[in-house]
């Protein structure tokens, strides 16, 4: 398996490891679409998305790979908001339990950081009335 696939599986793990306000199950996904149907249940998506490579040393590269991580639901048909707070301090929790942390299921990665864009997509809700947010977590990779 590729080193980005293993990254993005550890990731899920360990998000799936952690204590929230609400059950989360995230899973390794390359394409992120479900139905608005399917989305009445919350989503949790570990998405490879980059990787760069530098020169470390003249016999080592480092590379620095993102994954982003997709946190979807459908909100209630009125009164959107206490969900939309909801969903965004489950994001922020998830969040803080990936910043500066090694994951046991690839402990040579560390992490470099991580990006909250969009923090709601204004897009998805004014289409499809769904929460959509997403955190890009950077993990550096040296071999």
């Amino acid at each position: 398996m590729s080193t980005i696939s293993t990254l993005a599986d550890a990731v899920a793990e360990h998000i799936n490891a952690g204590t929230y306000a609400q059950p989360v199950s995230a899973v390794r996904t390359y394409q992120p679409a479900f139905t608005l149907e399917e989305l009445g249940e919350l989503r949790v998506s570990v998405v490879p998305r980059t990787t760069t490579v530098a020169a470390a040393s003249r016999e080592s590269s480092t590379y620095e790979h993102v994954l982003d991580v997709g946190v979807q639901k459908k909100l209630p048909a009125e009164d959107d908001q206490p969900a939309i707070d909801e969903l965004l301090e489950l994001t922020e929790a998830i969040g803080d339990r990936l910043r500066h942390t090694r994951l046991a299921g690839f402990p040579e990665a560390a992490w470099a950081g991580l990006a909250h864009e969009p923090v709601v997509s204004s897009e998805s809700l004014e289409q499809h009335r769904v929460f959509t947010s997403v955190l890009s977590v950077t993990y550096r990779v040296r071999r």
